[in-house]
C-alpha cells in the first residue's frame, strides 16, 4: 500500500493484494471506519464480510438512554443482467453454525480517498465504484455507486437489519416484522419502542422499491466467535430497491435517523464535495511541512473529536455560557469518552492539528465535571453521568492544560480552570475517594480500593482486578510531581501565596521518589512501592514517565539506566510492552475469551500510546538525535495497512509478528504517534 498526493491534494491509500485465494482472504481482516463527529460511525471489512457485532452501515449516536445504536447492518448488492441473470457481489457459505459472508471475488481495487473508503468492482465488462460517506454531524450514511464502464447497469440493493444497541450481542432477537411505510421514492422502517425510524431514500435513475420481507441467517460473525462472544444472529430485510447506473448518472442509497428535511437538504454529490472540502481544511489547518504519513494521521485524528450527542443538558449549559461541548472517543468500536485517554490524546489530536479552539472546549467540558478532586474516568454508553474510579486521569488533566497553554497562551481558560485545578490538588493532599491521597509520612501519592483498578492498567473481569497496583505507583507519583510543579507555576504567575506551599510539597515528593523507587538490583524503577505485597520490582513501561513529563521527578543521573532498560526489554516496533519478558505473569499473545484476553491485557501486551513518552525521553537524553527517535515510529507506518486501514490500533501482541489486537482505531495511539512524528520531523521539512 502506498500514500500519494492526488492533484486535488486528496490523500490516497491504496490496498494491494495478490491473485491467490489466501491473499484475498486477508481482506476479511482489514477494516474501514467512517465517523460523523457525534460518536456515530459506519464500519466493516474491505471484503464485505460481517465479522464483528460493530460492523454496520449506520451506527447512530442517539440521545440518552440509547447511545450508539445499530440502525443499518448490511447491504446485499446484486447486479442484474439484461438477460435476467443475477450476480451478487458477495457470496454466502453455509456452516454448521449458520452462514458466513465470503470475500467478493469481483473486488478489483480498494483505496482510502481523503480517508474515505472507495471500492472498485469488475464483473465481466462492467466496472463500477462504491463509496461510503457520513455527512458531518448527522446520523446519516450515503452508499453511492458510479459506473466506470459503458452502461446501463441495473443494481438491486437489499437492506439487512437487526436494530439493537451497537454493543449488544448479535444474538439479540430481531423483533421483525418491523413497521414499513413507503412514500413514493422513500420509505421508513419503525423499530418500535422509542427508537427513531430508519429512513431510506434512493437517488438515481430508474429507481423502484419492492416490499418483500425476508429473514436471513443466522449470520456468523467470525471475530465475535474468536473472542468468545455470541457469534450468530439473524438479519431481516424489508425488501429491495433497484436503480439504474449510467456513466453520467450515479446512484445513492441514503440511510438516516434524521428528519426528511435534513436528509434532502443537499444532493449526494454536493455532500461529497462538502466533505472533501472539510477534510482539505483539516489538512490545511494542521500546517504540515510536507505531505506524508502525518497527513493521513491528521484525517484519522478527526474521527475521535466529537460533540457528545446524548448529553443535552451539558450542551445547553455550555451554550448558555457562550461555549461548546467537545470530547474524545477513546477508541472504535466500543469505547466511549474516557478522561485519561482524552487528556493524553489532547495534544496530538487537537494542538498538533491546528484545532486549538476545540482543545479549549474539551478542557472546559471536563473542568465542569471535577468532583471530589477527580475528573471522570469514563462516561458509560447511553448515560449523561461519569464514573470517577481513576487515580491518574485528574493528574493528566494538568499535563493537557499545560500543553494547551504552550500552544495558545489562553490565560482566560487557565483562570477559569484554576479553581478546579487547585481543588484537585487540595483533595489529593487531604485524601479523596478510592483511597487516593498523600501519605503524610513521605509525601508520596497512594491509591487503591478493593475491587477497583484505578491506574491505566485497568483490566478487570467480574471481581478479579488483574493488575491491582494498589499502593504508590511509579507513574502516579511522576504525574503528581508534575502537577504540583505546574500548578505552583500558574499560581505564582497569579500572585497566589499557595504556590510556595506547592513548591515545598513538590520538593518533598521528589526527594521521597528518588529514595524509594530506585531498584538497584534491576537498574530501573519499582513499579509500585508500599503495595499489598511490598515493593513490586516488575519491569514495566510506567517508569518512563518519570523522565518524559515536562517536570521529570527522576534525578538526571538515573535517566540513562532507566531508559536503557526500557529500550532493551520493553521497546517493540509498535510501542512498549506492558511487562518485560521473563516475568512469571508475562503473556506473549492477547487472544481467547474475555478472561484470557484481560489476563494478558497489561502483562506483556504492547501499547501503542506508550511510544510517545518513550520518544520524549529519547529526545531529552539525545536532543539532536531526531532520526533515531523517528526510527521508533516506522513500525506504525506499516501498521496503517493492517487492521483499521489508515488508523492505529489499541494494542499488539508482545512478540513477532506483533499482531494488532483490541480496538482498530485508538485515540491515544494515533495522537501520540502523530505528535512524535511531527516532533521528530527534520526542521528543514
Amino acid at each position: 500500500m502506498t500514500v500519494v498526493s492526488a492533484p486535488e491534494s486528496i490523500v490516497l491509500r491504496r490496498l494491494r493484494w495478490g491473485p491467490t485465494a489466501e491473499e484475498r482472504q486477508q481482506l476479511v481482516w482489514k477494516e474501514w471506519l467512517v465517523t460523523n463527529g457525534l460518536g456515530g460511525y459506519a464500519s466493516g471489512t474491505v471484503a464485505g464480510a460481517l465479522t464483528r457485532r460493530y460492523h454496520g452501515l449506520l451506527i447512530a449516536a442517539l440521545p440518552t438512554p440509547f447511545g450508539r445504536t445499530m440502525m443499518f447492518n448490511h447491504l446485499w448488492e446484486t447486479l442484474q443482467w439484461p438477460d435476467g441473470r443475477r450476480t451478487s457481489l458477495c457470496s454466502i457459505t453455509e456452516t454448521p453454525d449458520g452462514c458466513e459472508f465470503d470475500v467478493s471475488r469481483y473486488l478489483a481495487d480498494f483505496c482510502l480517498e481523503a480517508g474515505l473508503p472507495v471500492w472498485t468492482y469488475e464483473i465481466g465488462s462492467v466496472r463500477f465504484e462504491k463509496r461510503v460517506l457520513m455527512p458531518h454531524l448527522q446520523n446519516t450514511t450515503h452508499i453511492s455507486y458510479r459506473l466506470l464502464s459503458r452502461g446501463p447497469v441495473r443494481l438491486e440493493l437489499r437492506p439487512l437489519l437487526a436494530f439493537r444497541l451497537h454493543d449488544a450481542p448479535v444474538s439479540h432477537p430481531v423483533a421483525a416484522p418491523y413497521v414499513v411505510q413507503a412514500f413514493g421514492d422513500r420509505f421508513e422502517i419503525a423499530p418500535g419502542g422509542d427508537l427513531p425510524p430508519l429512513r431510506l431514500f434512493l437517488h438515481g435513475a430508474g429507481t423502484a422499491l419492492t416490499l418483500l420481507p425476508e429473514t436471513l441467517g443466522p449470520a456468523v460473525y467470525a471475530l465475535e466467535q474468536r473472542r468468545g462472544y455470541d457469534a450468530a444472529g439473524e438479519l431481516w430485510s424489508p425488501g429491495y430497491v433497484r436503480l439504474t447506473l449510467e456513466p453520467d448518472s450515479p446512484g445513492t442509497l441514503v440511510a438516516s435517523t434524521e428528519s426528511w428535511d435534513t436528509i434532502n437538504a443537499l444532493r449526494p454529490e454536493d455532500l461529497l464535495a462538502a466533505e472533501h472540502a472539510r477534510r482539505a481544511r483539516l489538512i490545511e489547518n494542521a500546517r504540515l511541512r510536507s505531505v506524508d504519513v502525518a497527513t493521513e494521521l491528521v484525517l484519522a485524528a478527526d474521527q475521535f473529536i466529537v460533540i457528545p450527542a446524548g448529553r443535552v443538558e451539558e450542551a445547553a449549559r455550555a451554550r448558555a455560557a457562550g461555549d461548546e461541548v467537545r470530547t474524545v472517543i477513546a477508541g472504535y468500536h466500543w469505547f466511549t469518552d474516557w478522561g485519561r485517554d482524552t487528556m493524553i490524546s489532547l495534544e496530538g489530536l487537537t494542538l498538533c492539528t491546528g484545532r486549538h479552539r476545540e482543545a479549549g472546549y474539551i478542557l472546559r467540558t471536563f473542568g465542569h465535571y471535577v468532583h471530589d478532586g477527580l475528573i471522570p474516568n469514563l462516561f458509560p454508553e447511553g448515560t449523561k453521568d461519569g464514573l470517577y474510579h481513576t487515580a491518574d486521569a485528574s493528574l493528566w488533566f494538568f499535563h493537557a492544560v499545560h500543553r494547551y497553554l504552550l500552544a495558545t497562551d489562553d490565560r482566560a481558560t487557565l483562570r477559569q480552570l484554576l479553581p478546579k485545578l487547585t481543588s484537585i490538588i487540595e483533595h489529593h493532599m487531604r485524601g479523596t475517594r478510592f483511597g487516593i491521597g498523600v501519605d503524610p509520612v513521605d509525601g508520596l501519592l497512594r491509591q487503591g480500593e478493593e475491587g477497583y483498578q484505578l491506574t491505566w492498567m485497568d483490566a478487570k473481569v467480574d471481581d478479579w482486578v488483574v493488575t491491582p497496583r494498589r499502593g504508590k505507583a511509579v507513574e502516579i507519583n511522576a504525574l503528581w510531581y508534575n502537577a504540583l510543579r505546574l500548578l505552583a507555576g500558574w499560581l505564582q504567575e497569579e500572585g497566589d501565596p499557595f504556590a510556595a506551599e506547592l513548591e515545598h510539597h513538590a520538593a518533598r515528593t521528589r526527594d521521597a521518589f528518588n529514595a524509594r523507587f530506585w531498584y538497584e538490583e534491576g537498574g530501573h524503577l519499582y513499579d509500585v512501592v508500599d503495595g499489598e505485597q511490598g515493593d513490586d520490582s516488575s519491569c514495566r513501561p510506567n517508569q518512563i514517565l518519570a523522565i518524559a513529563l515536562d517536570h521529570p521527578v527522576l534525578e538526571t543521573s538515573r535517566w540513562r539506566p532507566v531508559f536503557d532498560v526500557v529500550r532493551t526489554r520493553l521497546l517493540t516496533p509498535v510501542g512498549l510492552r506492558s511487562l518485560a519478558p521473563g516475568h512469571r505473569d508475562y503473556k506473549a499473545q492477547y487472544y481467547g475469551d474475555l478472561r484470557a484476553r484481560d489476563a494478558a491485557y497489561h502483562q506483556g501486551t504492547v501499547w501503542g500510546w506508550l511510544i510517545g513518552p518513550f520518544v520524549d525521553a529519547w529526545l531529552k537524553l539525545s536532543p539532536n538525535d531526531r532520526a533515531g527517535a523517528r526510527a521508533c515510529l516506522e513500525g506504525f507506518v506499516a501498521h496503517l495497512d493492517e487492521a483499521g486501514l489508515g488508523t492505529l490500533s489499541e494494542i499488539f501482541d508482545a512478540e513477532e509478528p506483533y499482531t494488532a489486537r483490541g480496538c482498530i482505531a485508538q485515540a491515544w495511539s494515533l495522537a501520540e504517534v502523530l505528535r512524535t512524528w511531527l516532533l521528530t520531523t527534520p526542521k528543514s521539512q
